[in-house]
């Protein structure tokens, strides 16, 4: 971690294992370490992160605030979360958060607070080649986060700190339990999305927007490929491309959702080979380098967290990036994002709006 500018740092602390080490890496590292503590959503009220974030500052020594994030959070990742789903889309709530409030929000606050460095707990790296900034994966292959982080410009990966980066899940928590904080290095990871870490068909039920659909979604009907009626289903919200468990029915063959048709409360479903797509058009993208883009044989493509790559081609369709795959990928869905790889380099992302 080399300085630049100046010597203080703002630490987005969770009050979890990973944003508390970070915070010891960099004060050991010498800089003037100051926590920030976004209260996006709090899953029954409760506020127990705030508590561990503060007394774990406390012992630090460093100054440590709080911010009240909830309104902009419910209108642009909550509202977006629930509307996709209505939508009949898979959203992306993780990246949206990353690349467009979290990461954003910190540099505002350190910009105020004249500190130039921006930090997490996130598993990656960045690295620098020919004068521009890029995201790398973490060195722990079960821990990296590079996937949610292709939206960030360069102002932003320009002030990174990363100090997790370079370290296990593991050697992480020894260095917690070995500085003495039992408590941060058994702390549990967080599962899934923060405000409906199980199951999204709990949270989405109790929604407005469910709610004032709910008499329309009572019928919906399973169907085949060609239309014809296989079963009813609980409404189309409940169901995403490429599903097999959870579908309440028995055919003594595999199905998958196929597809999803909002408009008349349809699930279409049909074998895995079926939902094979060859190629896809992505919305709403950014790319750090569009040489590593076009015309590159190495480019590689994930459409998940765990997804494995998938070379790909790509070309600027007006608005619209055209993925040409070298083999076919399951259960691409509208609404999911999709991240490009030059080797360890991120090179960028964007979001699918068709396939085919």
């Amino acid at each position: 971690m080399n300085g630049k500018e100046n010597m203080r740092v703002l630490l987005g602390m969770s009050g979890g294992t990973d944003s508390s080490v970070a915070a010891m890496l960099l004060q050991q590292a010498g800089y003037e370490v100051i926590g920030v503590t976004f209260r996006f959503y709090e899953l029954n009220g409760s506020q127990e992160h705030l508590e561990d974030a503060r007394q774990l500052a406390q012992k630090l020594g460093i100054q440590h605030l709080t911010y009240d994030a909830r309104d902009i959070f419910d209108e642009k990742i909550i509202r977006y979360f629930i509307d996709e789903y209505m939508g009949g889309r898979t959203p992306v709530p993780c990246t949206l958060c990353n690349n467009y409030l979290k990461w954003p929000l910190l540099a505002k606050l350190a910009d105020e607070m004249d500190i130039y460095h921006i930090a997490t707990g996130h598993y990656v790296r960045k690295t620098k080649v020919d004068g521009s900034y890029y995201i790398i994966p973490g060195v722990d292959p079960d821990k990296d986060q590079s996937f949610f982080l292709w939206g960030l410009k360069q102002d932003i990966l320009a002030r990174m700190m990363l100090p997790l980066g370079g370290m296990t899940k593991v050697e992480v928590r020894a260095i917690a339990a070995g500085k003495g904080y039992k408590k941060v290095a058994v702390k549990r990871d967080s599962l899934g999305v923060c405000f409906c870490p199980m199951d999204y068909r709990s949270f989405l039920m109790q929604t407005t927007a469910y709610q004032q659909a709910k008499e329309s979604l009572k019928e919906g009907c399973f169907v085949d490929e060609t239309g014809h009626f296989i079963a009813h289903h609980e409404g189309y919200p409940f169901y995403t491309i490429g599903q097999r468990r959870g579908l309440g029915i028995d055919l003594n063959r595999a199905v998958f959702v196929k597809e999803i048709h909002p408009q008349n409360n349809q699930v279409v479903l049909g074998n895995l080979q079926s939902l094979e797509k060859t190629q896809m058009w992505l919305k709403d993208w950014n790319v750090v380098d569009m040489h590593r883009l076009l015309n590159n044989d190495h480019l590689s493509i994930r459409i998940r967290y765990r997804k494995q790559h998938n070379t790909c081609r790509v070309e600027v369709q007006g608005d619209l990036l055209h993925i040409i795959l070298n083999e076919p990928l399951t259960a691409v869905a509208n609404g999911q994002a999709a991240a490009f790889y030059d080797g360890d380099l991120l090179v960028g992302g964007g979001i699918i709006v068709d396939s085919k």
